[in-house]
C-alpha cells in the first residue's frame, strides 16, 4: 500500500555574542544614596536549532551564556566587585508570511547569577558577600525578515517582544561581626529584543555564516522592596544589552517514513 514519505529539514550550528552590558539603576530617594555599575564587556556562546517540518512552519532554539565581571559604586561605602553569569534561550515556532517575513511565538527564559564581594564596608574589620540568583521565564513573539541581496548572501533581521514572570533569591554573609540573612521574592521584567545581520551561504557546505549585531532593551521590576535591595537600588533596573554576533549554521535533510 501507498505510504507518505516526509524530510524534515534540520540546520544545527553555533553563535557567539561579544556583549556590551548598561544597567541603570533607580536611586534611592530616602538616602540620596547613589549606586553606579560597570560592567566589563564579555564573551557569550552557545548552540543554535533549527528544525523545518514544511514550506511555512519550523521550530528554532537559540542559547547563550557569557561571564561578566563588574563594579559597584556607592556614596557611602566601599566599591563592590563580582561575577554575572548571564543565560539567555529562546525556543520559537515560526510560521511563513511570505517569500520575505515570518512571524513566531515562543518561550523565553532569562537568568543570572551574582558573586559580589565588598572587601570593605567603611567599618574597620567588616567585610561582606553576597550569592545572588535570578531567573525568569515567560512568552515572546515577533516578526523576522530575509531579504535576498544577491545569489547565496541575504539580509535577516527580526524585532520581538517579551515579558517575563522570574524568582529572585539572595544570600548575604557579613563577617566580623557573623550575620547570613537569605532574602526571596518575586519579579516581572519586560523589553525588546532585535537583531540585523548578513548571511552566506556555502553551497557545497550546506553552511551558512553571519555577522551582525544585537540589541535588547529590558526593564525589571520587583513586586516589593526587601532589606537590602530597596537600599542598593536594585528594582526598577533598566538595562541594555547589545552587540556583535556571529553564527555558524550547517543544514541537512533527513526523511521520516
Amino acid at each position: 500500500m501507498p505510504y507518505k514519505v516526509y524530510a524534515l529539514d534540520i540546520s544545527v550550528g553555533a553563535a557567539a555574542m561579544y556583549a556590551w552590558w548598561e544597567m541603570d539603576l533607580k536611586k534611592d530617594s530616602a538616602t540620596s544614596e547613589s549606586h553606579e555599575r560597570n560592567i566589563d564587556p564579555a564573551f557569550l556562546y552557545g548552540p543554535t536549532l533549527s528544525i523545518k517540518f514544511n514550506r511555512n512552519f519550523n521550530l528554532t532554539f537559540v542559547y547563550l551564556y557569557g561571564k561578566f565581571d563588574f563594579k559597584d559604586s556607592f556614596t557611602s561605602i566601599s566599591d563592590m566587585y563580582g561575577t554575572k553569569k548571564r543565560s539567555d534561550g529562546d525556543l520559537a515556532l515560526n510560521y511563513r508570511l511570505n517569500d520575505y517575513f515570518k512571524a513566531f511565538a515562543g518561550i523565553k527564559h532569562m537568568a543570572c547569577k551574582y558573586e559580589m564581594t565588598k572587601l570593605k564596608t567603611g567599618v574597620p574589620g567588616v567585610e561582606y558577600n553576597s550569592h545572588i540568583e535570578h531567573s525568569g521565564f515567560g512568552p515572546g513573539a515577533g516578526l523576522s525578515c530575509t531579504v535576498p541581496v544577491a545569489e547565496n548572501l541575504f539580509i535577516l533581521a527580526t524585532l520581538s517582544g517579551f515579558y517575563l514572570w522570574g524568582d529572585h533569591k539572595e544570600k548575604t554573609f557579613l563577617v566580623a561581626p557573623s550575620t547570613k540573612e537569605n532574602r526571596k521574592f518575586d519579579y516581572t521584567e519586560y523589553g525588546i529584543n532585535s537583531n540585523l545581520s548578513v548571511a552566506y551561504y556555502i553551497t557545497p557546505a550546506s553552511t551558512a555564516i553571519s555577522l551582525g549585531g544585537r540589541f535588547q532593551y529590558f526593564k525589571t521590576v520587583f513586586d516589593k522592596p526587601a532589606g537590602l535591595l530597596d537600599r542598593t537600588n536594585n528594582y526598577n533596573t533598566k538595562s541594555k544589552f547589545y552587540g556583535v554576533t556571529l553564527a555558524a549554521t550547517y543544514t541537512f535533510s533527513t526523511r521520516i517514513d
